[in-house]
């Protein structure tokens, strides 16, 4: 369970404060999928950032199964980070020099435990999943807009993280391609039953969603 309660977000600026967050709460289960909305600037990012458990809340506490990352030392944070939190951004972020293979393996390098080889099966089977087994072997160059996208998903995916936060996934894309990644999200949402958070400002993308969040003045509101 995902459990946001009285997150407000306050970044010191010279002119004083800026508040762009206020008493948001809300909660998601596992097997739940939410897109959330607003204009440019409401504080989307800044919310996602702190689901992350990359930047701490001014006030207010974020759990993820009962657990608060940022009541941790920084090593079991970034621990916590890699084993619970997959991310997925607007900007694929793959490394050039590694194959399809290596780049959806990364998050698994640092990775306490664990059997190598089931890991290896899952990377090999997620990569089919996205579509990809054909490309196994391939480095980023040579990869579509769209074929980028769908490693960075299976990448945010191998280590079976709780939860799954996407930044405009679809934003870099042409409108079939944004369509199938969309598509693709959601069934390997389904697949995993992880909590999925998609944040756009594509309201095709967000319509596909059984839950939506809107943010403005600040403040985060369900949409019926």
């Amino acid at each position: 369970m995902l459990q946001v309660t009285n997150v407000s977000k306050v970044y010191p600026t010279p002119r004083g404060p800026l508040e762009v967050l206020t008493n948001v709460s809300f909660s998601l289960a596992p097997g739940q999928a939410a897109a959330m909305t607003g204009p440019s600037g409401s504080g989307k990012t800044s919310l996602l950032c702190m689901l992350g458990a990359l930047d701490a809340p001014s006030s207010g506490t974020v759990t993820l199964d009962g657990r608060d990352p940022f009541a941790l030392a920084p090593d079991q944070m970034a621990e916590f980070r890699n084993a619970q939190i997959g991310f997925v951004f607007q900007d694929h972020c793959l490394l050039p020099q590694c194959s399809v293979l290596e780049n959806v393996l990364v998050p698994t390098l640092v990775a306490r435990g664990g059997d190598p080889g089931e890991t290896m099966r899952l990377a090999r089977a997620l990569v089919e999943q996205v579509g990809l087994a054909d490309r196994i072997d391939h480095r980023p160059a040579a990869l579509s807009g769209g074929e980028k996208q769908r490693v960075a998903i299976a990448r945010a995916l191998v280590r079976q993280p709780r939860l799954v936060l996407c930044d405009e996934p679809t934003g870099n894309l042409d409108q079939a391609t944004a369509a199938s990644v969309a598509a693709l999200l959601l069934d390997l949402h389904r697949r995993q039953q992880n909590i999925l958070i998609v944040v756009t400002h594509s309201e095709r993308l967000a319509a596909q969603f059984p839950i939506r969040f809107e943010i403005t003045d600040r403040r985060l509101r369900r949409l019926p």
